[in-house]
């Protein structure tokens, strides 16, 4: 209680520097510079919650001083620190409203606005990433589908790195059984690797990662369309030509992808979990 009084009487010290006098003008820049120095002091205190309220005190200064980079960076680090607030929180098992949380988010949300804003797009995409990330590994993985969305949506200039994040995005809309938006997205990766990936000469085969891509894809989507099983009239011709290709009449005795799939198609429960361990 004493660390909360004495940071909420310097607070409010460099708060009230920023109150207009007659005839004289706040500084600004030096409260800026005081709220960053009191936040690194609560950070080593561990108030991470007081250190991130000075940061987001010391990004309001920034952008009255209309310096974009430093309020991104003031922004950016009372996200993180919000977000660690929030973790330490539910490591307690204390409990709350997700108070934390929501700062942590509305944080994020404001930084990557000033990203877009100042034209740099791998920036925001990279904060919108991490913000998909920790929503992730929180057992949230609704909520991190929009910023994975968001991350690819930015990253349209790094078509690998774009195509890595709509794959987060696919295996969030797994875990909470989205079946078919997972299978769309795996699709439009498919399709983006063969339109924008690196090919062979004189072929349609990407190389390199983009190879990886879609053979990951292949079978990600394989597996969705076994678990789904949607009627003939209702399958879509892309998702027609990935079943044909194991199909009994395009029997490969090489490939495990036939055996699985035939396997399926039989119901033969038995020799399903014979191949497991071989698939893996």
């Amino acid at each position: 209680m004493a660390a909360e009084g004495d940071f909420l009487m310097r607070y409010r010290a460099v708060s009230n520097k920023l109150k207009k006098r007659f005839l004289r003008k706040p500084n600004v820049a030096e409260a800026s510079e005081q709220f960053g120095q009191l936040a690194k002091e609560l950070k080593q205190q561990d108030c991470l919650q007081y250190a991130a309220f000075c940061d987001l005190a010391m990004a309001r200064c920034e952008q009255t001083l209309f310096n974009a980079p430093g309020e991104a960076l003031a922004l950016t680090d009372a996200a993180r620190l919000f977000l660690l607030s929030e973790k330490e929180n539910r490591a307690l098992q204390a409990p709350g409203f997700d108070e934390h949380l929501q700062a942590a988010l509305n944080c994020y949300s404001f930084a990557i606005k000033v990203y877009i804003e100042m034209n740099q797009p791998v920036m925001a995409a990279s904060l919108s990433l991490e913000l998909g990330n920790a929503l992730k590994e929180m057992n949230r993985p609704g909520e991190a589908i929009v910023h994975y969305q968001r991350a690819a949506e930015l990253q349209t200039q790094q078509p690998i790195e774009s195509l890595l994040s709509m794959g987060e995005m696919a295996t969030c809309k797994i875990l909470t059984r989205d079946y078919d938006g997972a299978l769309a997205v795996l699709t439009e990766m498919q399709l983006m690797c063969q339109e924008r990936g690196l090919q062979l000469p004189g072929t349609s085969t990407p190389v390199g990662a983009f190879l990886d891509i879609v053979a990951k894809c292949e079978i990600s989507r394989v597996l969705l369309l076994m678990l789904l099983e949607p009627p003939p009239q209702k399958l879509l011709p892309e998702h027609a030509q990935t079943l044909e290709r194991y199909a009994w009449e395009s029997f490969d005795p090489h490939s495990q992808g036939n055996y699985t799939t035939m396997a399926c198609q039989e119901k033969d429960t038995e020799s399903l979990k014979s191949l497991q361990p071989e698939l893996w």
